[in-house]
């Protein structure tokens, strides 16, 4: 799932796209959260932290930089670069997660190949 939301090849290649990537998993998550209302209780408790602790600093930073447009000095972009690769782990292991709450195999391993 996550290398479907944010593809390896954009994730490394393009930096608006990437933050762009990162972002949309608010919108998915709220998506998830009203189709499901109390039902997903286990899956809120486990993405909630997610969002507040790891994605939005990362996208509240990466988003002030954009709009004063660091993306077009070469040191940005490689910090954006960097924080982003220290970032995905993060991301994997609640895949990871999220596929055994949902009781499926976890594909992120292989998707990122």
């Amino acid at each position: 799932m996550l290398a479907r939301i944010c593809p390896p090849s954009a994730l490394m290649k393009d930096e608006k796209v990437a933050l762009e990537c990162v972002f949309s998993i608010f919108g998915i998550t709220r998506e998830v959260l009203l189709k499901h209302g109390a039902g997903g209780m286990k899956f809120a408790k486990l993405v909630i932290p997610l969002l507040n602790q790891i994605v939005r600093p990362f996208t509240a930073k990466w988003h002030r930089c954009f709009m004063d447009g660091a993306f077009q000095e070469a040191a940005k972009r490689q910090e954006f670069r960097q924080e982003l690769g220290q970032m995905m782990p993060k991301l994997r292991l609640y895949t990871r997660a999220l596929a055994e709450m949902a009781g499926v195999e976890d594909l992120t391993a292989k998707e990122m190949l």
